[in-house]
């Protein structure tokens, strides 16, 4: 699971793009200007920008510019300008990857893939999250406890991925929702609750007697190791 920034200023293309991109498994941030991107990048550092040219503030080519002048974040370019001369400037500017619009939802999911398999460090292909008694691998998408696999949907994983990364922080339902389910507004506090229930039971705690899942009444829940 990748964090991607998408950079679009298109509602309808980026909410499709961002549909496509969430259901491989990957998180999706998204900005309609410049702007916000050149802030996302700085501040949220992510694993993958996709970045459309026509942006209503400032010209692709130069908020490519600008973006490598503070990050080495992987860049694939959506763009509409299909001349050769173009394309060579955007990767003599710092793109990794284009695609040509309009483009399929295959398409584009192959060039991410491809992008961050070249730039995936070893440390990253095989790191672990640990805590306590659970392991989580996330490039192989499989969890342990005690030593034994858990069975968990593709949400669950991205749920119990998310807070064992923030292990020792409370995470509230808006940031799961914004995050993970990639909701803007709060409004299924019940899915989430739902979730995590679920979760519980298969780390053989409930919420009475917790051991990984600590709800903290009034703001979220914290993943802790229970050692």
């Amino acid at each position: 699971m990748a964090v991607i920034l998408l950079i679009e200023d298109d509602r309808i293309i980026a909410a499709a793009l961002a549909r496509s991109l969430t259901d491989a498994g990957h998180l999706v941030r998204a900005a309609g200007t410049a702007a916000d991107a050149l802030k996302m990048v700085n501040d949220d550092r992510p694993d993958l920008v996709i970045l459309d040219l026509g942006l209503p503030d400032i010209d692709g080519a130069d908020a490519l510019r600008m973006m490598r002048s503070v990050s080495d974040v992987p860049v694939i370019v959506a763009t509409a300008r299909r001349g050769e001369g173009e394309i060579i400037k955007l990767l003599n500017l710092g793109a990794d990857d284009y695609v040509t619009k309009p483009f399929s939802a295959g398409h584009i999911l192959a060039r991410v893939n491809a992008v961050l398999r070249r730039n995936r460090t070893p440390e990253q292909e095989q790191r672990e999250i640990r805590v306590g008694a659970l392991t989580i691998q996330p490039h192989k998408r499989q969890a342990t406890l005690d030593g034994e696999p858990l069975r968990l949907t593709r949400r669950e994983f991205d749920v119990l991925q998310y807070l064992a990364e923030r292990a020792g922080r409370v995470v509230s339902r808006r940031e799961l929702m914004t995050q993970v389910w990639q909701q803007a507004h709060i409004g299924e506090e019940q899915t989430i609750d739902v979730h995590i229930s679920w979760l519980r039971r298969k780390l053989g705690e409930t919420a009475a007697q917790p051991r990984f899942l600590v709800t903290v009444r009034g703001v979220g829940v914290m993943m802790v190791d229970p050692q």
